[in-house]
């Protein structure tokens, strides 16, 4: 895949209680929530009687814009999911949200994040008697739930998140409730909002990101808090807290890349905060040059901000292709190595006899920025600088986000200085983890109390990650599907 140098999105999620058509607001959020996740897409509803569900492969438009589609899926009730594989093929099966019928009820699941004690737990499972249907961590949520001694949907959903260790967002569906559901530490996102009722009271909408809020006219009212149970029913909003308080990690990368650059995320503006930290890397890192290029579109904020910073001009020195989708082309290595064309392509009339500073966000494989960076000398750049608006990436996330084992990463295996001669800049430089956290409004990054979990940078893995203690298991799906 063309994109395969990049981290790639975790999932996305999205709740509707008590709004007017809510399987189609549930799909504009998924929309505005499409970069978390291209691979799958599904919507449960609830009518007041029956649960409704949809699921596909694909985008969100390829599988709600069927107005036969959207007539299936009646209620004022919904939630909705945008997945990317972390965990599981990228199969029907292992498209959420899941549903199951209980002894209470029904129960539609979708879940953002890794559980990383997923595997054990699913052995135990399998070990009781519990068939799983799909590949996915997630439907251990669904057998903790099922197996609970306990009486209600509620108590039982406490039950369970008190067995999984991991980094996790969740919103559920039952015929009284509309749940989400933080980790203890808030790594991943979860945000409450507010919109007007199908009844004329308050309508309520949960979802990953404030993006996905203002596509639907939804109000922001706050944060989800780690480790919190939001309720949500015909009376309102009902906060529960079953976790001990922990001082909170929200993942940094959400600044650095993943986050929409219009979303603001725990009180925090993504572009400016972008921006901020393209600042700090001009202070740590100048360059002479003539031009500032980001490469786009992550990377855009942040070299407008280091253009700033440094008062060199911000030039659009590589254009990006927004139509492209996964090749048509039979892949042979002549049209792997061209992939990054279909993508990207330079501007030549920015780039040529130009000493240019490439701005991007950063670096996984390195195998994408090589390719950008002979395609900038192409374009006749004198010099070509790259600067990285996050640290080396070093190890691997188990955390929801789906990045290489650690010994493809390469700066897991290479200095800064042979980095740069393998990707073929003149210079290479990356912000420091301290600038930053000083970016983002910290005084540093203290390393007793970390603000966010940035174990990507630095190794330290604030959740325990049992399964990689146990011993592996190797186990393959025994079912082929047709993907």
């Amino acid at each position: 895949m063309i994109d395969d140098d990049k981290p790639h999105e975790e999932c996305g999620v999205f709740g509707a209680w008590n709004v007017t058509d809510a399987a189609a607001i549930t799909a504009l959020g998924l929309h505005a929530l499409q970069h978390r996740g291209q691979e799958a897409t599904g919507i449960v509803t609830h009518d007041g009687v029956r649960f409704h569900s949809h699921k596909g492969l694909g985008l969100v438009g390829d599988n709600f814009g069927d107005a036969k589609v959207m007539a299936s899926l009646p209620g004022t009730r919904a939630i909705g999911h945008n997945r990317y594989a972390t965990s599981g093929e990228t199969v029907l099966r292992n498209v959420q949200p899941l549903f199951a019928e209980f002894e209470f009820g029904g129960l539609a699941v979708g879940h953002n994040g890794n559980l990383t004690n997923a595997s054990t737990l699913r052995r135990a499972l399998v070990r009781r008697g519990c068939l799983f249907q799909s590949t996915m961590d997630s439907e251990v949520f669904v057998h903790l739930i099922a197996i609970s001694l306990y009486s209600n949907v509620v108590d039982r959903l406490i039950d369970a998140v008190k067995q999984v260790i991991g980094a996790y967002s969740l919103v559920a569906l039952t015929q009284e409730h509309l749940i989400g559901v933080r980790d203890p530490l808030g790594v991943r996102p979860l945000i409450l909002g507010r919109t007007n009722g199908a009844d004329g009271k308050d309508g309520w909408v949960l979802a990953s990101e404030t993006c996905a809020l203002d596509i639907v006219g939804a109000e922001f009212v706050r944060d989800v808090e780690p480790g919190e149970i939001v309720l949500i029913d015909d009376k309102g909003v009902q906060s529960i807290k079953p976790f001990t308080t922990k001082p909170p990690r929200f993942c940094v990368f959400e600044y650095i890349y993943f986050a929409r650059p219009d979303s603001v995320m725990e009180g925090t503006s993504v572009y400016a905060a972008r921006k901020l930290i393209g600042a700090q890397l001009a202070k740590e890192a100048p360059a002479d040059a003539d031009v500032i290029v980001p490469v786009p579109d992550s990377g855009v904020p942040a070299a407008m901000g280091f253009a700033e910073a440094s008062g060199i001009a911000f030039e659009l020195g590589i254009i990006r292709n927004h139509y492209v989708g996964r090749t048509f082309i039979e892949p042979t290595d002549q049209i792997r190595h061209l992939g990054v064309r279909l993508k990207h392509s330079a501007n030549r009339a920015m780039l040529e006899g130009k000493r240019v500073v490439l701005v991007d966000d950063s670096i996984v494989r390195g195998t994408t920025s090589q390719k950008i960076v002979e395609m900038v000398r192409q374009a006749g750049a004198a010099e070509v600088h790259m600067r990285i608006a996050g640290p080396p990436t070093t190890h691997s996330c188990f955390y929801g986000i789906d990045t290489p084992e650690r010994s493809k990463l390469l700066a897991a295996r290479n200095s800064v200085d042979e980095m740069a001669k393998l990707i073929g800049v003149d210079s290479l430089a990356f912000i420091s983890i301290d600038g930053l956290y000083r970016a983002l409004g910290k005084p540093g990054r203290d390393p007793a109390a970390p603000a966010f979990c940035d174990a990507c940078f630095t190794g330290d893995y604030p959740i325990e990650l049992t399964d990689n203690n146990e011993p592996r298991d190797n186990q393959p799906s025994l079912l082929a599907e047709m993907k």
